[in-house]
């Protein structure tokens, strides 16, 4: 078998593609449009420079007429026009993604949407059109954090500005919003977050299933040493990067990688071709800072040298077009690559061309990729910025870098401009021995618990009772259980978490409610069976620990715990690296009361015609939060807007309600002896719950026009087109406590409840038929 290859490009990513493809024996021609000096120099490979490089008509004719088997795009913008689209027409595989994969690229904003809904780690962003900079301008003002401006669309790798004050940020938002500075790739600003630490490149080719990254590269934007004056293309690169531990490459690949293609294919749009990747390496792990759906220049160039020598680049690239990566086998090298460009003088500005090139004798480790390159007569000129693209191989960093600077020093063409400082970054950070780990280097700061620690102390002193000091810092939380004054108490104990909610008060910033939940699952449960709240302990885990979204959280248990008037004993801080998604935590709670033992509910003398009253809720509770987020997923409301039914808050808020403590309104009346049980209305709505507290040869009915729907729960039914009764089963509709009481004592229960935060509702009875029948439920609908 022998195969035709067209290459779209004209570039130094493109001749040194062309140098590795044309080593395979399976290459009978490659074809380079518009190709350079460099690639119409390799064997079987010849330039086209007839026909326009963003003439697809013709180069698909083309193809046909000489039997090409494969496309390579290099640049971004074919792709982002859908070339890949032009050849798939005619039966011609593309290793190169779809107009839709490519939008990945082709638009910032589309991208960190994307990532957003994958829960791809990456810095805090929002996006603005270019209408909107007075809006883009109040952002700046009021966000908190240092920000870095992209024009959303292609702008030729410049469309990044990195302003240092706010002053920089506004005169940068005109820049690229009113000014157009970047053209139509200013249309729309995506205004994000500025991350700090190490950059790295991940080029990663796949087929939409198989993943196979390649030795993570380091750049050089910036075209002065120490990475001053203006950015440009890339003045030079090195890979393998020694920043990019095995751990952190592990990390990238399950928490960014892998989502990504997963994502990409869940979504209708499966990615085809080289991922490249841009990750910041922040204090908090692996950050995503942009997309490309194409070869990086001069990453490429590096990498080209690092795959190994019976690595068939023309086989790898066919079989994963044709969607079959995973049969063709990739290794690399063990050593390091580094790669120099060379610069027309005025470059990134403007520059002359037509200037002579000389290239004497490289050492033999060394390759001399051309990039704006052409030939002139007998002569090869300068035609571009970036000229040449001098890389050199060799086993340890050092040795590359002198190597690649021999190679430098035997060209020579008038007004070349290079850096001499490639890698520096690398070589500050090799160490002359190598140092011990540390739990803090694993991921773990012992500094960051102790200083939670301090700042919750107060919080959690603020919960002291009878029988607890509330002091913390200990090995095990204490209470005296003959400060109470119990004559014959029974220990009741109750654990519970607060499910999905925590999506929401991640994905909201509001961390403080969901400690208030905590407390309230858990000590609810304590009150149905007439237990009088004494101690709670709580459960945080992590991967990374946020001491300040931790100190909301703990707040809000605190507060919950001054409402159940129970005491916060102790708890447990857990950070575990590489169990959670960056940001996220998890939530646990036990909760600990007492009750004199013959005051245990429910009673034994529960009967039909016992009459059930519903307590009010606070809102959704803490329950049926899969089935709300994906209720307003479909409604294509977001968090931030304003509430449909509470337009002075924002939807994220009200959703976010806390659970209602029902403790001070219900406790009096279950000591006093009127309550025979209590249901507390969680998962599984009343259905599931009112059952648990009754006798098993008894149920009861619950008339749902005795209390009105609240618009949040109607809300949900009318977009998620949600049945009443499904309603019923899932979530309180209202209702968050049902109290059975005798007959007789209707009338007393319920003026004891009625000074307390909730109101009452009489909506039912037990009845002789075992389960719950749900009466009147158009109501609901009405």
């Amino acid at each position: 078998m022998s195969i035709r290859i067209l290459l779209l490009g004209g570039g130094g990513r493109e001749h040194a593609l062309a140098w590795k493809i044309c080593q395979s024996p399976l290459l009978d021609h490659l074809y380079v449009c518009p190709g350079n000096a460099g690639t119409n120099q390799e064997p079987k490979s010849s330039n086209i420079d007839d026909i326009a490089p963003d003439d697809y008509p013709r180069l698909v004719d083309f193809a046909l007429k000489h039997e090409v088997n494969l496309v390579i795009p290099g640049p971004e913008q074919p792709l982002v026009d859908g070339v890949e689209g032009f050849f798939r027409k005619v039966g011609i595989p593309v290793f190169g993604p779809s107009a839709l994969a490519a939008r990945m690229e082709g638009s910032k904003a589309f991208s960190k949407d994307f990532m957003a809904r994958h829960s791809i780690p990456t810095a805090k962003y929002k996006t603005f059109q270019s209408t909107q900079i007075k809006e883009a301008i109040e952002y700046v003002k009021t966000c908190g954090h240092r920000v870095v401006l992209k024009a959303s669309g292609l702008a030729g790798g410049k469309g990044v500005l990195i302003p240092e004050t706010e002053e920089e940020t506004i005169a940068g938002l005109n820049e690229i919003m009113v000014d157009n500075a970047f053209g139509d790739a200013g249309s729309e600003v995506v205004v994000e977050e500025l991350l700090t630490g190490s950059e790295i490149s991940v080029l990663a080719i796949s087929d939409g299933y198989s993943i196979v990254a390649l030795p993570a590269a380091q750049d050089h934007k910036r075209i002065g040493e120490g990475d001053t004056g203006l950015n440009t293309g890339g003045m030079g690169a090195y890979a393998p990067a020694p920043v990019a531990t095995p751990e952190i490459l592990e990390k990238i690949m399950k928490e960014s990688l892998r989502p990504t293609i997963d994502g990409m294919r869940k979504e209708g749009y499966p990615f085809l071709g080289i991922l490249f990747t841009g990750f910041m390496l922040t204090s908090s792990g692996p950050k995503v800072l942009e997309y490309n759906v194409r070869f990086g220049d001069p990453e490429t160039e590096a990498l080209m040298l690092l795959l190994s020598q019976d690595v068939d680049l023309a086989a790898l690239l066919l079989a994963c077009a044709e969607r079959r990566l995973d049969s063709v086998p990739i290794s690399f090298k063990s050593g390091v690559a580094v790669t120099v460009i060379l610069a027309s003088e005025g470059y990134p500005g403007n520059y002359p061309k037509g200037r002579k090139i000389v290239i004497g004798k490289v050492p033999s480790n060394v390759v001399v990729f051309h990039a704006g390159t052409k030939q002139s007569g007998d002569d090869v000129v300068t035609a571009g910025g970036r000229v040449l693209a001098v890389t050199a191989y060799a086993t340890t960093l050092r040795e590359a870098l002198e190597t690649v600077y021999a190679g430098v020093d035997k060209v020579s063409f008038e007004g070349m401009t290079f850096r001499r400082d490639i890698a520096h970054r690398a070589l500050t950070l090799m160490p002359e021995k190598p140092g011990g780990l540390t739990y803090a280097q694993a991921g773990v700061s012992v500094d960051a618990g102790n200083a939670l620690v301090d700042a919750i102390k107060p919080l959690v002193r603020s919960t002291s009772r009878p029988g607890a000091d509330a002091e913390i810092g200990g090995f095990g939380g204490v209470f005296d259980i003959k400060a109470i004054g119990y004559t014959d108490p029974v220990l009741v104990s109750g654990t519970d978490g607060v499910g999905t909610k925590l999506r929401l008060a991640v994905d909201v910033g509001i961390h403080d409610l969901v400690g208030i939940d905590l407390v309230a699952m858990s000590v609810n449960d304590l009150l149905v069976q007439g237990a009088e709240p004494l101690y709670f302990l709580d459960y945080y885990g992590c991967s990374r620990l946020d001491v300040p979204v931790a100190t909301q959280v703990v707040k809000g248990i605190a507060e919950g715990c001054k409402q159940a008037k129970c005491a916060l004993i102790g708890g447990e801080t857990a950070e575990m690296p590489g169990m959670y998604q960056e940001g996220d935590y998890d939530l646990a709670g036990f909760a600990v009361g007492a009750v004199e033992r013959n005051m245990i509910l429910p009673r034994p003398d529960i009967m039909e015609g016992d009459v059930l009253l519903g307590v009010a809720s606070s809102g959704l509770h803490s329950n049926g939060f899969s089935l709300v987020r994906k209720i307003i997923s479909l409604s294509g409301i977001s968090y931030e807007a304003p509430c449909p039914w509470k337009e002075e808050t924002s939807l994220g808020r009200v959703l976010l309600e806390p659970t209602q403590i029902y403790i001070s309104q219900i406790l009096p009346v279950a000591k006093a002896g009127l309550l025979k049980g209590m249901s507390h209305i969680t998962g599984g709505g009343f259905v599931e719950n009112i059952p648990r507290v009754l006798p098993k040869h008894l149920g009861c009915y619950v008339d749902a026009s005795s209390w009105t729907l609240p618009p949040v729960f109607k809300f949900l039914m009318q977009h998620g087109n949600v049945d009443p009764l499904e309603m019923a089963r899932t979530f309180n509709n209202g209702i968050g406590m049902v109290l059975i009481v005798g007959a007789s004592q209707v009338d007393e229960v319920t003026a004891a409840l009625q000074g307390g935060p909730s109101l009452v509702y009489r909506i039912g009875e037990v009845t002789s038929k075992p389960g719950v029948e749900m009466r009147n439920l158009l109501a609901w609908v009405a």
